[in-house]
């Protein structure tokens, strides 16, 4: 049998994807979760005003949605004080570091990140060849500094860094991070992923510069917006940067419902003020329920808590293997130190009733050996 001629790249990658799905973990365990809260979506859902709209799209969803978003973009713009040509709009965070890596990224190309953190850019810049250089954690948060020095140690074209931080849901200073920017060698791009930004304290989120032409951020509908099916984000840059995506991106552009839904949610701030609000007390219930089972848990700028097990990767995953086999969904970074952690979504009152009565019993499995 023939075999289609794969490039050189592909062939050597290995059969992986960045995330198992908890529908994929459903289908293995063969009954659903009695508790989703492993994947950091907004359990509450979006604004009424975003699915009544959605709803109302879906019925001229025969049409091709407007493939350069433009009323979309007018409005973010207006939001974020920027001109519409400094924002690109894209099918989630995902799709957008997807771009930009097609953007910037070649074989051999060096791209600095941090090791353990959001790996979806890692799967994107393997895809293109490029070459992947890792700093660790500092204090179970990413190091702006370390980065920047990795950066023009090895002459990066990209460095990557979210904050706040996905997978531990720590944060560091706006002042630290503009320090980085302005330490990036020569031709060297930051990309500032806020997916979490609506949940973070202001002393994390840095005023938006869209004349640095080495600065990208990216942010999302997915989280404080409860849109994370819907699949839409978008970017803010120089416009010479966000003009360069229309080169690689997909020229049909994001889906018409989902624009509607974008666009009412963003126009609706007192549901997004009620989440951020709601979300806040939760994870401050999150923390009691680790300190009542003799855990601790760090602190959060995000819609999860990292709580720390208190030993080893080892026994952190006998934790969390209890809980799915408890049928409660939850996630942990794979990296030591930070894999000591299991990485838990704040949700409605059922939902935590049920994690705080299946973690001490999860505990005692994984005491167990």
């Amino acid at each position: 049998m023939r075999m289609p001629k794969y490039t050189d790249v592909v062939s050597s990658l290995p059969v992986t994807v960045p995330f198992v799905g908890p529908e994929a973990q459903e289908r293995a365990l063969g009954r659903p979760f009695r508790a989703r809260i492993g994947a950091n979506e907004n359990l509450f859902g979006p604004s009424p005003k975003a699915v009544e709209a959605m709803g109302k799209a879906a019925a001229e969803c025969w049409k091709y949605g407007d493939s350069t978003s433009h009323e979309l973009r007018e409005v973010l713009a207006e939001h974020h004080g920027v001109a519409p040509e400094n924002i690109l709009v894209g099918e989630g965070v995902d799709g957008l570091l997807g771009y930009l890596a097609r953007l910037v990224v070649q074989p051999g190309t060096p791209v600095v990140t941090s090791l353990g953190a959001y790996p979806t850019l890692n799967y994107h810049v393997n895809g293109f060849g490029g070459i992947l250089h890792t700093v660790p954690f500092r204090n179970d948060a990413e190091d702006p500094e370390g980065l920047a020095a990795k950066a023009r140690e090895v002459g990066a074209s990209l460095v990557y860094l979210s904050n706040p931080d996905n997978p531990m849901g720590t944060w560091v200073k706006s002042e630290r991070i503009a320090a980085m920017a302005a330490a990036m060698p020569e031709g060297c791009l930051l990309c500032l992923d806020e997916a979490y930004v609506e949940f973070a304290p202001a002393e994390a989120v840095p005023a938006i510069d869209v004349s640095d032409e080495r600065v990208i951020r990216m942010r999302t509908f997915s989280k404080a917006y409860g849109m994370a099916g819907a699949r839409i984000g978008y970017a803010i840059g120089h416009v010479d940067l966000i003009a360069m995506f229309d080169r690689v991106r997909n020229h049909f552009g994001v889906n018409k419902i989902a624009q509607a839904g974008a666009l009412a949610a963003l126009r609706d701030g007192a549901y997004l003020a009620q989440i951020v609000s709601q979300v806040a007390q939760i994870v401050s219930q999150m923390a009691q329920i680790a300190e009542v089972n003799g855990l601790s848990s760090l602190p959060s700028g995000t819609n999860f808590v990292a709580i720390d097990c208190g030993r080893d990767g080892a026994f952190a995953r006998r934790v969390l293997e209890a809980l799915v086999a408890d049928g409660v969904f939850v996630r942990m970074p794979f990296v030591a130190p930070q894999d000591r952690c299991i990485r838990v979504t704040a949700g409605p009152k059922a939902e935590m009733e049920i994690f705080a009565e299946a973690l001490p019993r999860a505990l005692k499995v994984a005491e167990r050996g």
